[in-house]
């Protein structure tokens, strides 16, 4: 059961139309549901891809599409911690954007790290380094 989104001509406006099926999309005949006009033309649709955990993980995997990753600059750790938050598509909370921001501003990672102990766990309180798990 497609949705068709259109242009029309007389209203202007962008109109999505659902067919109950895609024979009926190709034959049928839209009409503006704002104005009535038939005067509509056909819009090319973003599309959305539900994707499985796997899938994502195997994308974060391939680093073909960041070719110019390089550890040792701070902007390029950067864009590739935010490509890795993307494709996770969870919030990681405000002190990992904070990090992303300071190294896509070209910090140097261990100022950043100086500076924020608790993210490596020296500022979690009656936890004991020794402790094995």
């Amino acid at each position: 059961m497609p949705i068709y989104e259109y242009r029309c001509q007389n209203c202007r406006r962008r109109v999505s139309i659902f067919w109950r099926s895609f024979a009926e999309a190709e034959t049928g005949h839209p009409v503006c549901p704002r104005c009535q006009s038939d005067k509509l033309q056909r819009l090319v649709s973003r599309v959305r891809v539900i994707r499985s955990e796997e899938s994502r993980l195997d994308d974060m995997s391939d680093f073909s599409d960041l070719p110019d990753l390089d550890e040792d600059d701070p902007k390029s750790l950067g864009r590739w911690m935010r490509k890795m938050s993307d494709e996770v598509g969870e919030e990681l909370g405000p002190e990992f954007d904070e990090v992303i921001g300071r190294l896509e501003a070209g910090e140097d990672p261990e100022a950043i790290e100086q500076s924020m102990p608790e993210l490596m766990g020296e500022g979690d309180a009656g936890l004991d380094d020794d402790m094995d798990f």
